[in-house]
């Protein structure tokens, strides 16, 4: 598969699954932009892309924050004129007991992962909607289908990213943009070790996966 002379951005692209992604677009020919919140990370993921003789920029963004992606976005198509992937890729998550689960907690994983994959799509997806053609990929999860112990507010999230992406796909399919998510299973990330690295938890899935081992980003 060639991705030769297409762009794409990576929002929470500079971690984990999110890495991967955007080493494996600009392996496939894409010039990529790996965005998120730490420019430490902004920048070594760019070098990386750059060693792989794609080109790219160094923006940092902040999907809680609507004018980072709309900065982020001026950036790139100052830079290559336009945007032809998005892929949504930032989260977080909190293990607490659902009963102690403050709102302002709740509020702060749907933020990030419900709205803030609306704020992307709404931000890049205008452009591509403009041009007539446009490929966004959301990340949902395992648990956006199955549900997962003391992590409400994450599994709610990501239920949600995936009936966005399907309202998504209704309205701008037709108009050239189409929207998809992926449902990674278990990927041992900095996000979720300390949940399921050697855990009684990390066993259980262990025990229902066919391949018994976690996925490798």
């Amino acid at each position: 598969m060639s991705l030769k002379d297409r762009v794409a951005v990576v929002v929470g692209g500079t971690s984990g699954i999110g890495r991967a992604l955007s080493l494996g677009l600009a392996e496939a020919g894409a010039d990529v932009v790996a965005s998120a919140r730490r420019r430490e990370q902004v920048v070594s993921v760019a070098g990386e892309i750059e060693r792989l003789e794609r080109r790219t920029v160094r923006v940092i963004c902040d999907v809680a924050d609507r004018s980072s992606l709309e900065h982020l976005r001026s950036k790139v198509l100052s830079a290559f004129g336009r945007i032809d992937i998005l892929v949504n890729c930032a989260g977080t998550t909190r293990r607490v007991s659902t009963l102690q689960e403050t709102e302002r907690d709740w509020n702060d994983v749907l933020n990030v992962n419900l709205t803030g994959t609306l704020r992307a799509c709404q931000v890049f997806g205008a452009p591509m909607l403009e041009r007539g053609y446009g490929r966004i990929i959301n990340i949902a999860s395992l648990a956006s289908f199955v549900a997962l112990y003391e992590v409400a507010a994450y599994a709610a999230s990501k239920a949600g990213v995936v009936s966005l992406t399907k309202s998504l796909a209704l309205e701008w399919g037709p108009r050239g943009v189409c929207v998809n998510a992926v449902a990674p299973g278990l990927f041992l990330t900095e996000m979720n070790q300390n949940l399921i690295d050697g855990t009684e938890r990390g066993r259980e899935f262990i025990l229902r996966t066919p391949m018994k081992r976690f996925g490798k980003v």
